[in-house]
């Protein structure tokens, strides 16, 4: 029961930073850390009960076996969807790598650290074997870890309670089809429009910042043709104020406050994106200096494990510094045992 202590810690540390700003990826680590250890803590004391509780915890490996690779080969069937509905790019591949991955590597490092031993090769080429598993298998460990607590808290953070009455609504934009706003981007201002009529009659409404430039593939700036969409819904033109020259998010949150104050709206902001991109507009709302919190809108159900997965790319490449400096000492640790081992007794 001693891993309750480091449980409660970890618990603790999700609340208190939590409540300081919803908007941090380090609330995902305590929070898998938290229920992490508290897993544990259960499967030990269960391990510990009696024989047939021994068996029920086998059981339970062998099941989340099983469903590793039931959902290996679900992250290879959307990645054939993606493919086929979306086209051939490194975006739309991201769940059938997934799906390869996550057979291939846990089962590169079984093999890499049992099947040396069992054959004829030098002892000091097994030691170097068997140390590269266990670093394949710690790099398993690391990016089921870090993807965890981005998935968890971006379902978490996507619950978020945020005001219901806003001084603005950010739209960020995405790829126009043929200059017109596809279904993707259109859940999006839906979201949008059904926050603004919320608001009682009467009542000051917020302004409507659809947000986003022109791509190289695109006719007209995204921000353009969102907001013909908000003019066609019946919004007030005085209160749409388009912004058409971000190319970024991190470009849509900075140049859509400086159009929200431009227009006398300094208030609370709240940005509006699909869900799976929530999180990630938050914390980049965060880096820029923004009070900014996000809410998400719906998305196709076959485009959301890839969108997931680019989002916890792109959250990873922006900590790149970080898991530099995690993936280093991991290496270093690993490399520190198999000079020791090599070392007389």
């Amino acid at each position: 029961m001693t891993l309750l202590v480091p449980a409660a810690v970890f618990a603790i540390l999700y609340v208190v930073s939590r409540r300081r700003d919803a908007r941090r990826l380090r609330n995902g680590v305590f929070l898998v850390g938290a229920l992490g250890a508290l897993l544990l803590a259960g499967v030990l004391e269960l391990a510990a009960a009696s024989a047939l509780l021994q068996l029920v915890v086998v059981l339970g490996f062998g099941l989340a076996g099983v469903l590793i690779l039931v959902l290996a080969v679900f992250l290879v069937a959307n990645g054939v969807t993606m493919l086929r509905l979306e086209g051939r790019s490194l975006g739309n591949l991201l769940s059938l790598l997934a799906g390869l991955a996550l057979v291939a590597l846990p089962t590169a490092a079984v093999l890499l650290v049992f099947l040396p031993a069992r054959t004829a090769l030098p002892s000091g080429v097994v030691t170097v074997l068997v140390s590269l598993g266990v670093l394949v298998f710690l790099a398993c460990l690391y990016a089921a870890a870090t993807f965890a607590a981005f998935g968890l808290y971006s379902l978490v953070y996507s619950r978020y309670r945020h005001t219901d009455r806003p001084d603005a609504l950010v739209v960020l934009g995405s790829g126009l089809i043929r200059g017109e706003v596809p279904p993707l981007l259109r859940s999006r201002l839906d979201r949008a429009l059904a926050i603004y009529r919320s608001v009682p009659v009467g009542t000051r409404r917020p302004i409507l910042v659809p947000s986003g430039g022109q791509g190289s593939d695109e006719p007209r700036p995204e921000g353009e043709a969102m907001a013909e969409y908000l003019l066609a819904q019946g919004v007030d033109p005085a209160d749409v104020h388009p912004e058409t020259a971000s190319t970024s998010t991190r470009e849509n949150l900075v140049l859509s406050r400086e159009v929200q104050h431009a227009t006398g709206r300094g208030g609370s902001t709240l940005v509006v994106t699909n869900d799976y991109h929530v999180l990630r507009a938050a914390l980049l709302a965060r880096a820029v200096g923004s009070d900014a919190q996000v809410v998400g809108s719906p998305t196709a159900a076959y485009y959301v494990p890839s969108a997931f997965l680019r989002e916890y790319v792109a959250i990873m490449v922006e900590h790149k510094r970080l898991n530099a400096v995690a993936i280093a000492a991991v290496v270093a640790f690993v490399a520190l045992l198999t000079v020791v081992s090599f070392l007389p007794v």
